[in-house]
């Protein structure tokens, strides 16, 4: 199992934008494609405008297949606009669990 966690920087006042068009829109979209959303969180202390959001993978290769797909969806083409003249910078990591770290509870990947 490997985790994807994107981190972007908003621009600044573009949050409550940013969530209301990925909360009414967005994640309905991307969610059958890429299946297991550990969590989607902003920042409230620290540095500020951030959104993180995580996601399961059973490994490399389940990532690319259901990105690329996701990313052949006309609706999430269309979609993308309205979220990408929002963000400010966006960073991406791969991150493995330990060995002996239980999967995080709600399931196993889909």
């Amino acid at each position: 199992m490997i985790y994807e966690i994107r981190t972007y920087r908003l621009k600044t006042g573009k949050t409550a934008e940013y969530i209301n068009a990925v909360s009414s829109e967005g994640i309905k979209i991307q969610q059958p494609y890429l299946g297991h959303l550990i969590g989607y969180y902003y920042s409230e202390i620290g540095a500020l405008n951030e959104i993180v959001h995580i996601w399961a993978y059973k490994s490399l290769d389940d990532r690319e297949s259901r990105r690329a797909a996701l990313a052949q969806d006309p609706a999430w083409v269309a979609f993308m606009p309205r979220i990408q003249c929002l963000i400010e910078t966006m960073e991406n990591r791969i991150m493995k669990p330990f060995p002996f770290i239980a999967p995080p509870t709600g399931g196993g990947i889909g």
